[in-house]
């Protein structure tokens, strides 16, 4: 009997592939956080020097394309995975910033939604796939709650970086110290006490983002104790040093391991 259209698309989203994410060297983490601060510098620039709507719009199809490119790629490569990681940090924070700024929310009352936000889609994704490892992103539908996941850690972390330098009055600089600790803070558990990868990876992942967006505008803001060099030439400046470091991944290869396991589609085993 012929599948129907909802099993197809079941098996579809769910056949192992490629793995479409980089592997979690040091370059992994200067670039994300180059990219966390690229996208909050590149963010406020466009929203105060044009029209803020017509940013936001513009945000939004640009991830859209950066991620329609990712997700058709048959597994991980450098530049369309950054292209994406970098539209996801300019809307992400576009997104926080809206709520806050047009519609009045407190940064308080978003930062917790975007925690909700994100605990549900870790729920939703380990009741699916039974793992939220980043070493398993190899099917579309984990790619796709990867995304997610991505999307909401960014949104989260602005709104974060954000209270903490605003509504606690820590300012820029201090907060971009409080984050830096609790970044380290996962790492050395990893690799000294045997804490638990996934979830050390994941908290270190969010604290990347309001760590990232705080030293962006401790250096480009002229207030809150910001150094007032400008968005545009921190956004300029950290574009460059992305390009250079994604460039030197596209050439060298340093961020793909030839050995990494990709899980085995049970129809090829069925029909082994």
């Amino acid at each position: 009997m012929p599948a129907s259209f909802a099993e197809r698309l079941v098996r579809v989203l769910s056949t192992p592939k490629y793995l479409k994410v980089p592997e979690l060297t040091v370059f992994f983490w200067i670039v994300k956080l180059l990219s966390t601060a690229m996208g909050e510098s590149t963010s406020d620039y466009l929203v105060f020097q044009i029209n803020p709507y017509l940013a936001v719009v513009l945000g939004c199809l640009g991830l859209l394309v950066a991620l329609a490119i990712q997700l058709r790629m048959p597994r991980y490569i450098a530049w369309v995975y950054w292209l994406a990681v970098v539209m996801v940090a300019v809307f992400g924070t576009m997104t926080a910033d809206v709520l806050h700024v047009v519609l009045g929310i407190p940064y308080v009352v978003t930062t917790v939604g975007f925690a909700l936000s994100l605990a549900v889609i870790f729920v939703a994704w380990y009741t699916s796939e039974r793992t939220l490892s980043i070493h398993s992103i190899d099917s579309p539908r984990r790619e796709l709650f990867y995304w997610a996941t991505v999307m909401a850690t960014f949104a989260l972390g602005t709104a974060a970086g954000d209270m903490t330098a605003a509504t606690l009055g820590l300012g820029y600089l201090l907060s971009a110290v409080l984050f830096a600790v609790a970044f380290v803070i996962p790492a050395i558990g990893y690799q000294r006490f045997g804490w638990d990868e996934t979830a050390s990876f994941w908290t270190a992942y969010v604290i990347t983002r309001p760590l990232g967006a705080s030293v962006a505008d401790w250096l480009g803001k002229p207030f809150l104790g910001g150094l007032g060099i400008g968005d545009e030439k921190v956004a300029a400046v950290l574009t460059i040093l992305i390009i250079i470091f994604v460039g030197y991944l596209a050439i060298s290869r340093k961020d793909i391991r030839a050995d990494r396991p990709v899980r085995v589609a049970p129809d090829a085993v069925d029909s082994a």
